[in-house]
């Protein structure tokens, strides 16, 4: 889901003001399953929760994903995609680019970039208010209890966080 940032090139993207009416097309070809899962990534995209992706949050979820992209290359995807002329981007636009998105995604590599979304500290390994932090972004808001419980229920070791291998072997049993 975060994936499509990661990747995303402005100059092999297609404008989306060149055929007014094709981004709401694209958009409401969306499954609801797939509408769902989006605004849980528009949720972690959105820092602050006020409804719009800015420059500035865009940038912070690529760099936990490992990418370094300049001001200028963050200013550009957001005009890409700001078919209001805000500056931000909206869920509406949101869904547009998430309708775009290969179908074929290596689950790998979507597994590593959703580990990578919550090891907000770079460490390599996913704590308690790690995950607290991005479930909330979410909107699940466990107790503390629910969240011991999903680390213990992961942590295959039982040094209190969930390193890369615990979470996919997680992730993968669902």
């Amino acid at each position: 889901m975060v994936r499509i940032a990661a990747n995303w090139d402005p100059v092999e993207s297609p404008s989306l003001t060149s055929a007014p009416n094709a981004p709401a097309r694209q958009a409401d070809a969306l499954t609801p399953e797939e509408i769902e899962e989006y605004k849980a990534a528009f949720a972690v995209f959105d820092k602050n929760g006020d409804g719009d992706i800015t420059a500035k949050e865009l940038g912070e979820v690529m760099r936990s994903l490992g990418q370094n992209p300049t001001d200028e290359e963050l200013n550009d995807m957001i005009n890409e995609l700001d078919v209001d002329h805000t500056g931000s981007i909206d869920f509406k636009e949101f869904l547009v680019m998430m309708s775009k998105k290969p179908k074929f995604v290596d689950p790998e590599q979507e597994i590593r970039e959703i580990f990578n979304v919550f090891d907000r500290d770079g460490s390599g390994t996913i704590n308690s208010s790690e995950l607290r932090h991005v479930m909330k972004a979410i909107g699940e808001n466990l107790t503390d209890a629910e969240i011991d419980d999903l680390i213990k229920e992961a942590d295959v070791d039982g040094n209190g966080t969930i390193d890369y291998e615990e979470f996919a072997r997680f992730f993968k049993k669902d």
